[in-house]
């Protein structure tokens, strides 16, 4: 697989969820093929948006399998693999690539806060575990550990298979960072929705999206049009988005998104616990920002 699989839009998909909490694989495959109707280029379940960290580990095999049998040849799926331990994440990465997933993206472990030393060797561990190519993950605010742009190179220069790193540490000099250690070595990708444009400006080409989930024609008409022509070209569309990228911020951006969805009749509110939906003076403010946003909706 080339480095093409890492340009444009690919949603870090939503798990549905049956009303008796368990997962929803025909919504699930009808959304994945949605958002590949409105132009994005593959998808990524089991990452943090995915609630990953709350399914089990037969749930995240099946819901690659189902994906998978819904995408056939039109677009890979990226399994995002996460686990509490090294073995655990070893034993997901080669079941993801048995059952079709084309790609794989790394994150740091979870709860555990680990030095370099171990959090490398870890993602090594994984990277081994099959020849797929590979996205690195950084998300410090979520992971509480620190994906610096000097290990991010001393990975790329180990192992080819290590094709793009997926930056979202909220700090938008990052990506210079590591282009000036690597140059162009690796596909430069944001996952942060508020700050997509921001993070093109920097070299950005491919962009792990939350909102696509609910907008995924405005996610994907905001990102080649910044792609184009920069911000001047997108300005009256980032305005009318932002307020509602900005719910792919915060401990409670699953809730938010998944509430977006709903609104829009393209998925239901409920979540896993120990998530709860939204309620009270938080939903209310949340429903506000999403119907304004519909009851502004640009034409595209």
């Amino acid at each position: 697989m080339s480095k093409s699989m890492w340009q444009g839009v690919i949603p870090a998909i939503t798990t549905p969820f049956t009303e008796d909490g368990q997962v929803d694989h025909d919504f699930l495959a009808r959304h994945a093929l949605w958002q590949l109707d409105a132009g994005c280029k593959g998808i990524l379940p089991l990452g943090s948006l995915g609630e990953s960290a709350t399914l089990e580990f037969g749930e995240k095999v099946a819901i690659v399998r189902t994906l998978v049998k819904a995408l056939g040849e039109r677009a890979p799926v990226i399994a995002g693999i996460a686990a509490l331990s090294t073995d655990e994440a070893v034993r997901l990465a080669k079941a993801c690539k048995q059952e079709g997933a084309r790609g794989l993206m790394i994150l740091p472990p979870y709860v555990y806060t680990s030095d370099w030393a171990e959090m490398g060797e870890y993602i090594r561990a994984v990277i081994r575990a099959t020849d797929l190519p590979v996205l690195l993950y950084n998300n410090p605010i979520a992971y509480k550990t620190d994906f610096t742009p000097e290990q991010v190179a001393e990975l790329a220069a180990e192992f080819p298979q290590v094709e793009a790193i997926k930056e979202s540490s909220g700090d938008i000099r990052r990506f210079a960072a590591i282009q000036a250690l690597i140059g162009d070595r690796l596909v430069m990708m944001t996952g942060i929705d508020d700050a997509i444009v921001e993070g093109i400006a920097m070299g950005a080409t491919g962009w792990i999206a939350g909102q696509v989930n609910a907008f995924p024609r405005e996610s994907v008409a905001l990102f080649e049009g910044a792609l184009k022509g920069g911000y001047p070209a997108v300005k009256a569309l980032y305005d009318w988005f932002l307020p509602l990228l900005r719910l792919d911020v915060g401990p409670k951006f699953v809730q938010m998104i998944k509430l977006t969805q709903q609104y829009v009749d393209r998925g239901s509110e409920r979540v896993r616990a120990p998530r709860l939906q939204l309620t009270g003076a938080e939903r209310a403010a949340v429903v506000r920002i999403i119907e304004h946003g519909i009851k502004n909706r640009p034409e595209l």
